[in-house]
């Protein structure tokens, strides 16, 4: 391993397959590296709480969301809507438009002040968006929410959107406190810090996915085995790496149980018609015909339209795109054809056709997978992190190919089925929580596109199956 950078993970000492790290020392048996900001206890979820308020110079932002929440608004286009639920929307966005627009570049100082700003900042925004009447002829979000909004996304390298990580990575704390030397929270111990219904079941659809984290970080440790085997090589290292797959498999399994629990507490029809219709972004709203204006762009002439605006998704979950990766199941899930669009006769793919001072959508977007284009909504370090893990110069897929070992391959196809597993039961999922609600309304199919802008049940299908072809020969 001369040729690695003495701070490379893989150049760190070959851990103890039995015994572990000596007493005193570093625990370096996982892939957790902060430059990367992911943590040997909780993974891609932060060690500590998330911040719960930003300081009072940006406490009108804390203030009107908190208003948001309390006042128990509705969708704009709930079909018993009250006047006074419309009053109350109104009123409230009302207070959106006259506050001021916040300075941020004292944010820039603190990456945990940068994320609770861009999580209290898109929370806003989708309140503000999804109170709307559906007779508006357009989406437009004002300047003392665009500007802040825009920039410090700007900072973070993240859309200016509600994401995985604000509904799930930085949308928590403990329900009791746990001791300073906790490993990790516990999976029954954590609450949402922000929700738009306040509802049980909301709560519940992010925390499962929190808890897939979680329980997530024991297969982090296990690559990080495996790929300082891959680097020895030998026949120890063959059977150690054999043994660590099936381990691996075996936490994908107890990944599979955890999203299928969902059902035990988040009700389909309440996520259809309550919780999913908040979420919509930009490019994934039922209503093509609208368009969202960011008003107050042309104030700053460093900020543009934004590229990205699809709102949440599990697709953007690192841990999930890590394990792909790392089995080089990528190179099949994350094929450009695997887009979920169906493909529309005569549409270029060509990228954006705004201009850079545009403050509407633009045209179109590049052709390229879903998942690849979800990465976009990752934190950056985590983004980084799948960078790195990708550039593994023996990358585990082409060291089993090449050892032409019979256990190893069962192995590795064990740890591959179980990740087609649970993308099955991810196709059970989208079938429960989209496809059956929207059946039982008499919705249009345009209504089972995804956050994402996809069709969600032949999306998930399509990498479930591409998952599958990435099953080796036995005869390898």
């Amino acid at each position: 391993m001369s040729h690695l950078p003495p701070d490379h993970f893989l150049s760190l000492p070959r851990p103890e397959a039995v015994m572990g790290p000596p007493p005193g020392t570093v625990d370096t048996t996982t892939l957790a590296a902060h430059d990367f900001d992911v943590d040997n206890r909780t993974g891609f979820m932060p060690p500590q709480p998330p911040l719960t308020r930003l300081p009072e110079s940006w406490s009108p932002w804390e203030e009107v969301l908190d208003d948001a929440v309390a006042s128990n608004l509705q969708l704009g286009d709930k079909l018993d809507l009250s006047d006074a639920d419309r009053s109350r929307s109104a009123e409230w966005r009302a207070r959106v438009r006259a506050l001021p627009i916040l300075p941020t570049h004292e944010l820039k100082k603190s990456e945990i002040l940068l994320r609770r700003s861009h999580h209290v900042l898109s929370w806003i925004m989708h309140f503000y968006t999804r109170t709307l009447p559906p007779s508006s002829p357009d989406i437009r979000i004002p300047p003392p929410i665009t500007l802040p909004l825009l920039q410090v996304s700007e900072y973070l390298q993240l859309p200016p959107v509600l994401t995985y990580s604000d509904d799930v990575l930085y949308n928590w704390e403990l329900k009791m406190p746990q001791g300073p030397l906790s490993p990790a929270p516990e999976l029954d111990n954590l609450k949402c810090l922000t929700l738009f219904t306040g509802t049980r079941d909301e709560e519940e659809f992010y925390l499962s996915s929190a808890r897939i984290e979680l329980r997530g970080v024991e297969a982090l440790s296990i690559m990080r085995a495996t790929m300082d085997e891959t680097f020895v090589g030998d026949d120890i290292a063959i059977r150690r790496i054999t043994a660590y797959l099936h381990s691996l498999s075996s936490v994908i399994g107890e990944l599979t149980k955890l999203l299928l629990a969902v059902r035990e507490g988040c009700d389909p029809q309440v996520f259809y018609n309550e919780i999913r219709p908040w979420f919509r972004g930009a490019d994934s709203d039922v209503d093509a015909g609208k368009k969202w204006i960011f008003e107050g762009l042309e104030l700053d002439p460093t900020l543009t339209y934004p590229a990205e605006l699809s709102g949440p998704s599990a697709g953007q979950s690192s841990l999930i795109h890590a394990l792909d990766v790392f089995l080089g199941v990528d190179k099949y899930s994350h094929a450009p054809h695997v887009t979920g669009v169906q493909p529309t006769a005569g549409t270029p793919g060509t990228s954006s056709s705004a201009s850079p001072t545009s403050t509407s959508a633009p045209d179109s977007k590049p052709s390229v997978s879903f998942l690849t284009r979800m990465q976009s909504y990752m934190p950056r370090h985590h983004r980084n992190f799948l960078r790195h893990l990708s550039a593994n110069p023996r990358p585990l897929r082409e060291f089993v190919e090449t050892s032409a070992n019979e256990s190893l391959t069962e192995a590795y196809n064990a740890a591959v089925t179980s990740l087609k597993k649970f993308r099955d039961a991810h196709v059970r999922i989208v079938a429960i929580y989209i496809v059956g609600p929207s059946r039982r309304n008499q919705r249009p199919m345009a209504d089972l596109k995804g956050t994402g802008g996809t069709n969600s049940i032949r999306f998930v299908k399509s990498v479930r199956d591409q998952t599958a072809g990435a099953v080796l020969d036995s005869a390898h």
